[in-house]
């Protein structure tokens, strides 16, 4: 597969290229960064119109800003290049209008608020967990340079929880140097509580869960949110 990574220079994309030209049966053609920042031996437009159009991938995979991905997903979508999609930020609004909007223009897109498979094990979990819970909190931490907050991974993990639990459940944001992506959830009752977290300690813990999704998508019909979604069926 013909893999291009938009916001090759982020440091979430600097790790997909890497990971992408280890994977046998995937080719890494270019990149895309606004300032033109090369890298060793990759190919880097500062245009996604125009790295589509010379390139010609099969997938691009997009770890860039709100605000980038949203352009991003319209010229992707026009162009029917399927997407796998890291960035967090777009609004549960927005996704179900994109989801709409794929279906019925024939695009495919996987969107995860978090790539590392424990991080995805741990929302099923606290899924199921609440049902037996009178109260619960989510703590996530982050590195002081994640731009949302709460995170993408704590909004996904309360939708998941709140379908099954009638109480909102709270976030509590932490962002500090040294971390780079933690989630707690805690569950109480009386006399009791239960703790289930993750540690993503490096960004090599997402990769395994991003070359799922590249190898996944051309499979998918429309957009897909969430990784368990692939994760846990035949697709």
């Amino acid at each position: 597969m013909r893999v291009l990574v938009n916001g090759a220079h982020g440091k979430m994309g600097r790790e997909v290229c890497r990971a992408v030209r280890l994977a046998a049966d995937l080719e890494l053609v270019g990149g895309v960064d606004p300032a033109g920042r090369t890298q060793d031996g990759l190919t880097v437009f500062t245009d996604l119109d125009e790295a589509l159009q010379v390139l010609k991938p099969q997938v691009v995979v997009d770890f860039t800003t709100p605000s980038a991905v949203r352009q991003s997903m319209e010229i992707c979508c026009a162009r029917k290049v399927p997407m796998v999609i890291g960035t967090t930020g777009l609004t549960p609004q927005e996704l179900s209008q994109w989801q709409a909007r794929a279906q019925r223009e024939g695009w495919k897109a996987i969107v995860a608020p978090n790539f590392a498979i424990g991080a995805v094990l741990m929302m099923q979990f606290a899924k199921e967990a609440v049902r037996f819970f009178d109260q619960a909190e989510i703590i996530e931490y982050h590195h002081e340079q994640k731009l949302d907050a709460p995170s993408g991974t704590a909004l996904r993990t309360r939708m998941l929880m709140e379908e099954v639990h009638n109480k909102e459940i709270p976030i509590h944001s932490v962002r500090l140097p040294g971390l780079v992506a933690h989630q707690e959830v805690i569950l109480g009752l009386p006399g009791q509580t239960l703790t289930i977290r993750h540690d993503s300690n490096n960004r090599e813990s997402f990769m395994p869960g991003v070359l799922l999704a590249i190898r996944k998508v051309g499979q998918v019909e429309g957009l897909v949110i969430g990784l368990e979604h692939i994760l846990f069926t035949d697709i």
